[in-house]
This record gives structure tokens, C-alpha cells and sequence, in this order.
């Protein structure tokens, strides 16, 4: 049998599942579309394996869709790119086995992606194309117009001017309610009342057997804990409905708890988060798409749901996602070496098992190995804020984020982590380290009502590590910190403790840096 004759090959890549392309509102037999698992893509860093499930699962039901909607498509699982060393080794194959013509990729979300891409030597006479991904709302050629590279941009400024771009929220040139964001509003810890109160989560039950014995047959290092059925979305269809169950039953509380947590509820992992950052960034769905669908739940609801859940959302949507992608392109490659701390340590064991007596980092460390996700404060003020005070090189938090969670792509990750979790860019992202003793974390949930260690004492072998590692953090960074007017009057409670109290707090910091796995 003859092989079908191809004259452009399109590649897709696991993150630009995008239906809504402009690629396909047309039909050409004469263009084969390449999907394909890769060994290089499942281990350029280790990865959770509920990550690597959910991409191969949602890559093979895109094929699935574009052959059913009339598409020439070639679906590659590992199995079949085993002798591909690369990308380009499996592209450059593919144009000289079909005698491709042209040659056309969209544009990679990740700058070591798009270098491969850029870099890549096509046979003679093979012409290539480069799209854009159609996906986000500040325009790539716009990046440089918004950031410059170095240089802090204020996220609220950003997040003002697109929602004045995209009348967002607006009353003609002012926002809507008169405030800009309503973020203090949106600080509460759950109540016992409201822990009875947390709706049951949204899950699927996706079938990935085959990908977890391709895993093991290839020998793909992964971590985490393994299910052959997988709760995440893979499909558009199915991303539709973690949307629409969102807003008709999440974005209620979504503000007012979005910062809490707890372990004491059966869906302390989910609360009120959307839990729909792998559908966006794998393209399933549009940004857009979810701010139009809160939306239209807020002006359904007629005063139920408050106007500071809705804008709470939306500003993790159209403001921060849309800013950490900015921040990434203007500041790489350099961004992914930026130590301006000079941290040196390498994670505890702990990071990989949960096994710690440590509360708040049990909780969060184990729902990450379970489900890979843990929401934006568990990330940034457990996990992150321990790593911060501790002083562990950005380059292993940097991989441990990056593999750990199935929503990490690269762009969104590294901004995250290295900037605004470890302050390792020196500003570029936050205006202030977020450095937190105990107290915050007490303050935001009951973790510490379980925890071996006190909260309350910062001295003393049962005293929370997280207090002394702070003062310590505090004290060594008080020449430049102290200047801040957010921080200085932080430090007047420190100055006016004596030398002995002080060196007692450094001296139980130092012996939990020196005993990091015995916690």
C-alpha cells in the first residue's frame, strides 16, 4: 500500500492543544499533522507521573479529535520515537521520510523549545513557517512594548491596563465597585462552619495504563503517585465541565478563601480553586473562554456571588498569568540563572516523600506527591517561603516546581518560583521577599493545631523551625530590607530584643539548617 503523499507537516506540541486554531478551519489533505511523546520532552527535568500522564493522555485524545474531524494526522507515542534522540532527529526524519516541502510549528511557550525550533536544519529546499499559538491575550510582539528586560513592572499596573484593553470589569474608564482589586476581602481562613461547606471536586476518570506501562518499558524516571485512572482533564469537552462546575458551585468562595487552607476537610487539595491551570496551559481552553464564563456566573447569580470573588479570579487569569509570561520572555535566558541570594542548599529528602513533622510542609508536600497540585499559597508561602529561608539554590526549587506540578510549563513556572517564591531575580517580580514566620501560617489555616512543633515559640526544641529560620532570614538581610517601608517597622520588635535573646533565636535557625532532613 502506498504511502499517502504530504506536502507541509505542522507539529504540535503537548502544550497547544488549541481546537480554536486558525490551523484548522480549513482541511488540506496534503498536510500531515505530527503529534508525538518524546523521550526528551519526559526527561528534560524529572516529572510528577500524573504530569506526564495527563500531557500523553491529552495529546492522544487531540489526535483522536483531529482525525474524527477529517484530519491527516500522525499520533507517535514513545514506542515509536525510541530512536529520536530529539525533536529535531524525529522532525527531520519525518520531512525526508513523507519528502516534506514546507515545514510549520507554532511558536513554543518555553525559550529552550523555540531555540530548538529556531535552530533547527531543515533539508534543502524544505521552507519554514512560524505561528503564533493564538492563545494569549497580550500579543508576543507586544512583550517588549510592556517589560523591559531587568526591570520591575508592577503587576497592578499591568493587570489595570488590561482590563481597560479588554473592558473587563469597567464603568466606562473606572472599575467597576470603585476598587481595582478587593484583595484584602480576600484573606479568610475556613471556619468549622465553612469546612462542613466545601463542595465535593470535579473528577474524571481517564484511563492511563497504556501510558504507565510506556513509562516503565522506556524507562522514564518519574515521581509521585501513580493511578491508572487520572482525574484530570484531558479533553476539551472535559475541561468545559471543571469550568462550568467552577462557576456554578466554586467561584462563589473562590475570593474570600483563596488563600486559605486546612487539613482537616475529605477536599482540603481543591476548596474553591478552579483547578484549571493544565486544561489552560495545555490550550484546551482560552483564557478568554474562562473570563467570559465567570463572568456571565457573576451576572447570573444577581448578588450571590460577590463582586470580589469574581474579580479575585479574573486577576489570576488576565493579570498574573498574562504577567509571568511577559516577565519570562523579556528576561530570558539569563532569568533561568538569576541567584541573587546566592543560596547554595540542596532540598531536604523530605521534599520527595512528605515525611516530615512539619505540618504545614506535610500537608503540602504530600497533596503535591498525590495529586500534583497544590494551590498558590501552599506553593508559594509553605514549600516556597521554607525554601526562601532556608536558602536552597532557585535552580532545585526551580526543578522540583517545574517537575512536581501538572500545570508547570516553563514560562509560568520559573517567574513563579525563581521571583516571586525565592527572590532570586533581586525584584524583577515582587517588591519584598515573601518571607513568613509561623504566625502567617497559623493565621491562614489549622495546620498548626496538629503539628508537632509550637507555633507560638521561637526557642526550644519543640519551637516551630519556621520562626527562627525567619529572624535568621530577617537578620541577615536587614541592611537592605530595613529600607523597605513595608518591612522596616518589622524589624523594631527584633532591635529591641537583647543580644542574648537574639543569638538564641540565630542559634535554634542554625541548628535546623544543620538538621533540615530531622525536622
Amino acid at each position: 500500500m502506498e504511502k499517502p503523499e504530504y506536502k507541509t507537516l505542522r507539529l504540535i506540541l503537548g502544550d497547544q492543544l488549541n481546537a480554536a486554531h486558525s490551523w484548522f478551519h480549513a482541511k488540506e489533505q496534503s498536510t500531515l499533522y505530527l503529534i508525538a511523546e518524546l523521550h526528551q520532552e519526559a526527561t528534560y527535568t524529572k516529572h510528577h507521573v500524573q504530569k506526564i500522564c495527563a500531557f500523553f493522555a491529552a495529546m492522544n485524545a487531540f489526535a483522536d479529535a483531529l482525525r474524527t474531524a477529517g484530519f491527516q494526522v500522525c499520533h507517535l507515542t514513545l514506542d515509536d520515537t525510541k530512536n529520536d534522540p530529539s525533536l529535531p532527529d524525529l522532525l527531520i526524519r519525518l520531512i525526508k521520510e513523507h519528502r516534506i516541502e514546507s515545514f510549520e510549528f507554532q511558536r513554543p511557550d518555553e525559550y529552550r523549545l523555540l531555540t530548538q525550533l529556531r535552530s533547527l536544519q531543515l533539508p534543502d529546499n524544505v521552507i519554514c513557517y512560524e505561528a503564533d499559538t493564538e492563545h494569549f491575550l497580550l500579543p508576543f510582539d507586544e512583550i517588549s512594548q510592556q517589560f523591559a528586560t531587568g526591570q520591575h513592572v508592577l503587576m497592578e499596573h499591568f493587570y489595570r491596563m488590561m482590563r481597560k484593553r479588554f473592558t473587563i470589569l469597567m464603568d466606562g474608564d473606572k472599575p467597576e465597585g470603585g476598587k481595582w482589586n478587593y484583595d484584602k476581602e480576600n484573606r479568610q481562613k475556613l471556619s468549622k462552619t465553612d469546612l462542613s461547606e466545601i463542595p465535593e471536586p470535579l473528577i474524571f476518570t481517564n484511563p492511563v495504563g497504556d501510558i504507565l506501562k510506556r513509562l516503565e518499558t522506556h524507562q522514564i524516571p518519574h515521581f509521585g503517585q501513580a493511578t491508572e485512572s487520572l482525574l484530570w482533564p484531558v479533553t476539551r469537552n472535559q475541561a468545559r465541565q471543571l469550568l462550568d462546575y467552577f462557576c456554578q458551585h466554586q467561584l462563589i468562595h473562590f475570593g474570600q478563601f483563596q488563600d486559605a487552607m486546612t487539613c482537616q476537610s475529605a477536599h482540603q487539595w481543591s476548596l474553591y480553586h478552579s483547578r484549571l491551570s493544565f486544561a489552560l496551559n495545555a490550550k484546551m481552553l482560552h483564557p478568554m473562554q474562562v473570563i467570559q464564563a465567570a463572568l456571565n456566573r457573576y451576572d447570573e447569580a444577581r448578588g450571590d456571588i460577590t463582586l470580589a470573588q469574581v474579580e479575585g479570579f479574573i486577576r489570576q487569569i488576565l493579570g498574573w498569568r498574562e504577567y509571568v509570561r511577559g516577565i519570562y520572555w523579556a528576561n530570558m535566558p539569563d532569568y533561568g540563572t538569576l541567584n541573587t541570594r546566592s543560596a547554595e542548599r540542596e532540598l531536604p529528602d523530605f521534599f520527595w516523600t512528605g515525611e516530615t513533622g512539619m505540618a504545614c510542609l506535610k500537608a503540602a508536600i504530600q497533596q503535591s506527591l498525590k495529586y500534583a497540585y497544590a494551590h498558590h499559597i501552599q506553593r508559594l508561602m509553605v514549600t516556597g517561603n521554607f525554601c526562601l529561608l532556608t536558602e536552597m539554590h532557585p535552580d532545585q526549587v526551580d526543578a522540583w516546581y517545574l517537575g512536581i506540578y501538572i500545570d508547570a510549563i516553563e514560562w509560568v513556572e520559573m517567574p513563579n518560583t525563581r521571583g516571586m517564591s525565592q527572590f532570586a531575580d533581586d525584584g524583577i517580580i515582587a517588591t519584598k521577599p515573601y518571607a513568613a514566620s509561623g504566625n502567617y501560617i497559623n493565621k491562614m489555616s489549622d495546620y498548626c493545631q496538629s503539628c508537632r512543633y509550637d507555633v507560638k515559640q521561637k526557642t526550644g526544641d519543640d519551637a516551630c523551625p519556621l520562626n527562627s529560620l525567619y529572624w535568621r532570614f530577617m537578620d541577615k538581610h536587614q541592611r537592605t530590607l530595613a529600607v523597605h517601608p513595608r518591612i522596616g517597622m518589622i524589624y523594631r520588635s527584633w532591635d529591641n530584643q537583647t543580644d542574648a535573646a537574639r543569638q538564641a533565636v540565630l542559634d535554634r535557625a542554625e541548628y535546623c539548617l544543620t538538621h533540615l532532613d530531622q525536622l
